[in-house]
């Protein structure tokens, strides 16, 4: 494995000739058909089918040993060797192949490869013949190795990315090994190339290696020259060398007071500097070192990157071969607690990523590698973990560009023999195999941050082993595995620099960094499971991070759902997950956990995420309003804010009542400042609420944004200077009973009933939540009428509600029609202690079929929920009532919307009603009913009903993230007691 792109490239992509047999000795027959090349075989119409699996493994056995029935690919196709490559070395490069690939050229076998992520490479050069080649590629799919590739993800097989030839002389660059460091003062890059040359024969004399680095700051390009080593230097390699007296001074004597930090005599330093470049000096290497002064650092927020140019060069002055590689410089140390990226402790605001693609199943386009990158930077992440194995380079080359950080991992996860495997002598060859493979690879990028040495394989001798082999290679990155901290955080030196646990609770992490027994940064590798509805309580993660000395931040599992496309009987295509091929075993839907869908789109948590990565902070007292001025800060590592324009907007239930800019001052990386609101007066009295928004805006491109693109908002509330006056009550209220006792109110055609339950977001089910509320039956739901009472101004009506499992809760409601139209409705319940968390307390209604338009007044434009609201901006919003439906894949609980003070609904053809709560409240309104969403497997089976449904909710229980983590915390859940909440309902006129 090497770093080095050479650019004599034929590329071998595209339909070849193919087989599918059901074990690997079977014998190819005559009916050859067709396969794409990069593509999964299980993706491409065949008869194996994808299989998705989290823990457990899709076949049975133990290690090492694979199933006798064993999917095997046989692909051929003929290529003509370029003419122009006679006399040259060639090199077949296969960029992953799942999981084990048998290479056939000419009939001859070549090697084989069984790492499903990491390219396979075989030099050919003796094996190929002028014009035309036969290649015949055979790709096993379970092996041995598949027991350590269980990655929480769809089992495929198949040639998953490129296959190309490519060229290079007899004599050529074997490998470069690029150091761009950063030194104290921030503007000086340190520079240490290592260039790797292979003779076609014997090492020869006369050969040189020339550098030359271009690029922003540089007033010319630094130019380095040396000669490769052809033969061992001179020097003392016995260490018998002695130094003249008296008295004499033996050379082992000088390294041994050099060592023990005694000062030498000048001679001595060079003698030993001599002793130790024979002792480490290595045949056919150059090595070149530079300080170059006024560079510009390389980060996520300023991804400067330089230009090296390396050129071989014989004896004659030819340049024989060239390679071209991008330098950032910069540095990453842990001191203490924290992990300095160019001396500061950068927040880690991570995501996992695998690669996906709901089409293709694992071949993943340079063009939707960018996207995933762009979107990511777009929502506020500025670091990913390449889950669980090291993804395509040109994803690595994009993160360089874009800026990225990169958390890179190795290509090992043993998850269903999870203790085990990893202290097995058998597989000790491929950690480190694999681990070293990925250093080689990926040494160069600047984005590259850290090393993982896999995932959830335990943890022993064969990790030990991989860990020694990096901090030798590479000890310019600190290492980071989760397996070895796992049951105690102060543990795994040998092994992780960082603190990286899967899920802690919040508490966990703080009273962790409160104990005095932190040894590292904690950067939790995966946390906030995205499963369907979920990442309750994001928000007060990075509340702890941001307020706790030590904590440094994490990787939200995951970027994407892991639907794969499956067309249906009648045409359309839906987003498939375990069970769906008719694959066994499976693990569902587990697999649906992105924090965007299979197409990238956004789930509402994406947008949680940006209002709380958002690079600004803006306060402000009631003095500062009536001065007409903000308090802003700077919440970049390293940029100034004046990447960044800013807007401000005042506005109440009505809508927008004034805006202007935002004069922002010029203020640095953790600097605060005062910013003016142009044109800015102060509102004057009035009954209502209002809120100051400041939008953020790019001042100019980025790398992944257009001027002007939207970053994000922050809102202010500005309170009512006054009271609302009271409102006058009045009329008989018998009219607003029906002969069963329930509320007749206008346009309502089911309801209003008392609403406990709702359908079950994954969290839930796998949380255990969603069997415990069915078993007390608070999906079933019967009234029984107590009594129905005039009171002075209202009418009361007592009744008691029971549930499925026959638990009894008491249940009133007062109602009465106020003199402006409206009916006020007064609601009290009594939740038994039995009943002790609950998904809901509320109301629900239905509302007669063409109340489709939607306004209301509160969190939007996106879902909200009690523990993942900040992305809601309090506002006026106007919809439809199909636009609040969100698709996940598995329907659940959605589309509801946080601390709403009023919503409308209207009709088509006129009219409609108002819905007034008594205080901020949950609410949701809907075409389908809970026990819609609940009964379905997946989107595609909803069918929305004419009727609207709404829900009022006194209480509504937070989502947490109970499927892969720690459910919501005690604030957001729904608990027994007197819960009281009111709701006024007020007919609208029809438009004349």
């Amino acid at each position: 494995m090497h770093s080095i792109e050479h650019a004599d490239r034929l590329s071998l992509d595209g339909t070849w000739r193919f087989q599918l047999l059901h074990r690997p000795d079977g014998v190819p027959g005559d009916a050859w058909g067709a396969a794409v090349v990069p593509g999964c075989w299980t993706m491409q119409d065949t008869w194996d089918r994808p299989i998705y699996t989290n823990v457990q493994m899709p076949f049975p056995g133990v290690p090492p040993v694979p199933p006798d029935e064993n999917p095997t690919g046989i692909y051929e196709r003929n290529f003509d060797l370029p003419v122009e490559w006679a006399d040259r070395r060639v090199v077949l490069s296969i960029g992953a192949a799942e999981s084990v690939v048998i290479v056939e050229l000419n009939g001859d076998e070549v090697g084989l490869s069984k790492d499903s992520h990491l390219a396979a490479e075989f030099d050919v050069t003796d094996r190929l013949r002028p014009g035309l080649n036969e290649l015949r590629l055979k790709v096993v799919k379970w092996s041995d190795a598949t027991y350590i590739e269980d990655q929480d993800q769809w089992w495929h097989g198949g040639i998953t990315r490129s296959v190309t030839l490519y060229a290079t002389n007899r004599t050529y660059l074997a490998d470069v090994a690029v150091q761009a460091g950063l030194d104290a003062d921030a503007s000086t890059g340190s520079l240490a190339v290592t260039v790797d040359v292979a003779w076609a024969d014997a090492a020869q004399a006369g050969w040189r290696v020339t550098a030359g680095l271009s690029g922003p700051g540089l007033d010319q390009a630094i130019r380095l020259d040396v000669n490769v080593l052809a033969a061992p230097p001179a020097g003392h390699r016995s260490h018998a060398g002695w130094f003249a007296g008296p008295p004499r001074r033996g050379e082992l004597e000088v390294i041994a007071e050099s060592a023990a930090g005694l000062d030498l005599p000048a001679v001595e330093v060079a003698a030993r500097a001599r002793t130790l470049e024979s002792t480490y000096a290595k045949i056919g290497a150059a090595s070149m070192a530079a300080q170059v002064p006024g560079i510009t650092p390389w980060s996520s927020e300023r991804p400067v990157r330089y230009r090296l140019e390396i050129e071989l060069v014989d004896p004659s002055g030819f340049v024989v071969d060239r390679t071209t590689s991008w330098v950032g410089f910069r540095s990453i140390r842990v001191v203490g607690n924290e992990l300095l990226i160019n001396g500061r402790p950068v927040l880690i605001r991570g995501v996992n990523r695998h690669d996906f693609d709901p089409g293709t199943g694992r071949v993943v386009r340079y063009e939707d590698m960018r996207a995933d990158l762009v979107a990511m930077k777009q929502f506020g992440f500025n670091t990913v973990r390449t889950s669980h194995y090291p993804n395509d380079p040109r994803f690595l080359d994009l993160a360089d560009e874009i800026g990225m950080y990169v958390i890179d991992e190795a290509d090992i996860e043993s998850h269903a023999f999870w203790g085990s495997l990893c202290d097995d002598p058998r597989y000790l060859g491929a950690w480190v195999d694999r681990v070293s493979r990925m250093v080689l690879r990926d040494r160069n990028h600047a984005c590259v941050i850290l090393w993982s040495l896999g995932n959830e394989s335990g943890y022993g001798a064969n990790h030990d082993a991989a860990a020694a082999w990096v901090r030798r290679v590479d000890p310019s990155r600190p290492l980071m595995y989760e397996g070895a901290i796992r049951f105690d955080w102060t543990a795994g030196e040998r092994v992780t620099d960082i603190i990286c646990p899967m899920y802690p609770s919040i508490l966990a992490l703080t009273s962790h960094a409160a104990s005095g027994r932190q040894r590292g940064p904690l950067i939790m590798c995966e946390y906030s499971h995205a499963m369907g509805n979920s990442n309750g309580t994001l928000a007060e993660y990075w509340d702890a991070i941001e307020a706790t000395p030590g904590l440094q931040g994490g990787c939200i599992w995951e970027w994407r759902d892991h639907g794969l496309d499956q067309r249906l009987a009648d045409g359309r295509i839906r987003a498939a997950y375990g069970g769906d091929f008719g694959d066994q075993p499976n693990d569902g839907n587990f697999c649906i956990d992105g924090i965007t869908f299979p197409d990238r789109s956004p789930k509402p948590a994406l947008w949680e995420h940006r209002a709380i990565a958002l690079p600004v902070r803006v306060a402000a007292s009631s003095e500062d309003l009536a001065r007409g001025v903000v308090l802003v800060e700077n919440r970049a590592d390293f940029r100034d804010l004046d990447w960044l324009t800013a807007t401000w907007d005042l506005a109440d239930e009505t809508g927008s009542m004034a805006g202007g800019n935002v004069a922002l001052p010029p203020l640095g990386p953790a600097a605060t400042g005062h910013a003016a609101l142009e044109g800015w007066s102060p509102p004057g009295p009035s009954t209502r609420e209002s809120w100051l928004t400041i939008a953020f805006r790019t001042a100019g491109a980025e790398p992944w944004a257009p001027a002007a693109f939207p970053i994000g908002e922050i809102q202010l509330p500005v309170p009512p200077s006054r009271p609302a006056a009271a409102r006058s009550t009045g009329r008989s209220n018998r009219s607003l009973v029906r002969p069963d006792g329930s509320l007749d109110l206008p346009g309502i055609s089911d309801g209003p009933r008392l609403a406990l339950w709702r359908a079950p977001t994954d969290n839930d089910r796998i949380g255990g939540l969603a069997d415990a509320w069915l078993a007390l039956g608070l999906d079933r739901l019967e009234r029984r009428i107590e009594a129905i009472e005039d009171e002075a101004d209202a009418l009361l009506i007592r009744s008691t509600w029971v549930t499925g499992s026959g638990h009894q809760i008491p249940h009133e409601q007062r109602a009465s029609q106020r003199g402006d139209g409206r009916i006020h409705v007064e609601e009290v319940v009594t939740i038994p202690t039995e009943l002790n968390d609950l998904a809901r307390v509320g109301t629900v209604m239905e509302f007669e079929s063409g109340h489709d338009a939607l306004a209301w007044y509160g969190r939007g434009p996106v879902e909200t929920y009690p523990d993942r609201r900040r992305a809601g901006s309090i506002g006026r919003w106007e919809s439809s009532v199909a636009a609040q439906f969100v698709p996940y894949i598995r329907p659940q609980e959605s589309g509801g919307h946080a601390d709403t003070r009023w919503l409308e609904l209207r009709r088509a053809s006129g009219g409609g009603v108002r819905i007034q709560l008594g205080r901020p409240s949950q609410v949701s309104v809907s075409h389908l009913r809970a026990s819609d969403l609940a009964s379905a497997t997946h989107v595609e089976e909803l069918v929305m009903r004419p009727a609207t449904i709404v829900h009022l909710d006194a209480a509504h229980r937070g989502l947490g993230t109970a499927s892969c983590g720690p459910d919501t915390l005690a604030a957001f859940v729904v608990s027994h007691g007197v819960h009281r909440w009111s709701w006024s309902l007020t007919p609208l006129a029809e438009a004349t």
